[in-house]
């Protein structure tokens, strides 16, 4: 794992070492109170008309935990001595209490991703839209158990446990926390992926962008890509892969940008800010993509099934075109309409 320290607020080094604690606890309420607040906005802004999921389910719980943790840490900020049940709480556990959570964080990426990808790929085929009540109880039932396993996890391998108490006691005015190497070797899987399906199809991407248009379908605007349908099951998928990355892409494409950046300066990002919701709901996309190109043989095309991201609309509507440039052909073309 790869420390990072954490210094005073003002990036000055002159104060004295008593009030580099509470420079470093305010340090850590700001970014919490940020990354609180980005939470609860991605929550607010998504489309609420979409299937549930498990992990709709897991950011919800995330965006809670993350607000639970900043009160904590304010209220220890605030009083900064006092005992609460038996245990004296001062300002060194602001510090402490971060690096179990960055732990936690950290080690949760794999089974979290693992899990979602499960849940969609048994549930994509469904078509409708409200899971039975037993469903969402197993999805509050995985949500509790990843969390109980990962911070069982942390509190009770000795290794953990020994080498925070001997950061703590060599370095009592830092505040040493980690990058996760799960959501490093995520972000070059996932970067891996799409820049290997964007070689593939070039050619087909590259010419469904020239021919984009903006048109009004069903008194809404959306997208149009003129393509030529075939029915072919490999072509299929070929072609499926090509508006999936379109659909994909069309939204996140500042996000992959800020991990390809990310990862070209090698910076390491605490394992507490690197588990948020906007990177869930990144990942859910790309879960949802490849789960759509892998079972696309079995996806029943209804307006329910398509209602499963609350950010990017994968949804097409296949319609009759013909070209106004050119004479009519004896088989009149296909217009893709992302709705």
């Amino acid at each position: 794992m790869a420390a990072i320290l954490h210094e005073n607020c003002s990036g000055q080094y002159h104060h004295t070492q008593v009030n580099q604690p509470r420079e470093i606890s305010c340090t850590l309420l700001l970014i919490m109170l940020g990354k609180v607040f980005l939470d609860f906005f991605m929550l607010q802004v998504k489309q609420k008309n979409v299937r549930v999921s498990f992990m709709g389910y897991f950011c919800v719980s995330l965006a809670v935990l993350d607000f639970t943790f900043l009160m904590s840490l304010c209220f220890i900020f605030y009083f900064e001595d006092f005992a609460l049940w038996g245990v004296r709480f001062t300002k060194y556990h602001i510090c402490l209490f971060t690096q179990i959570i960055s732990l936690t964080y950290g080690v949760l990426h794999y089974p979290v991703y693992l899990v979602a990808g499960l849940d969609y790929y048994m549930t994509i085929v469904q078509t409708s839209q409200f899971p039975k009540r037993g469903q969402r109880l197993l999805y509050v039932f995985a949500v509790v158990v990843i969390w109980m396993s990962g911070f069982f996890c942390i509190l009770k391998l000795p290794a953990v446990y020994e080498e925070l108490e001997i950061q703590n006691r060599f370095s009592p005015y830092q505040c040493p926390l980690y990058a996760s190497a799960q959501s490093y070797s995520v972000s070059c899987a996932m970067l891996l992926l799409i820049g290997t399906a964007l070689m593939a199809c070039r050619k087909e991407v590259t010419t469904m962008l020239l021919s984009v248009r903006m048109v009004s379908f069903a008194s809404q605007p959306v997208l149009m890509f003129s393509s030529v349908s075939n029915n072919n099951g490999t072509c299929f998928k070929w072609q499926l892969l090509t508006r999936l990355l379109i659909c994909f892409l069309g939204t996140w494409a500042p996000f992959v940008l800020f991990q390809i950046i990310i990862l070209f300066l090698g910076a390491q990002i605490p394992a507490y800010m690197e588990m948020n919701v906007p990177w869930l709901y990144f990942i859910n996309s790309f879960l949802i993509a490849v789960t759509y190109w892998c079972r696309c043989h079995n996806v029943e095309l209804t307006d329910e099934m398509w209602s499963t991201d609350p950010f990017v609309s994968w949804k097409f509507c296949f319609m009759p075109f013909n070209n106004e440039n050119t004479e009519p052909a004896d088989k009149p073309g296909t217009v893709i309409v992302i709705c």
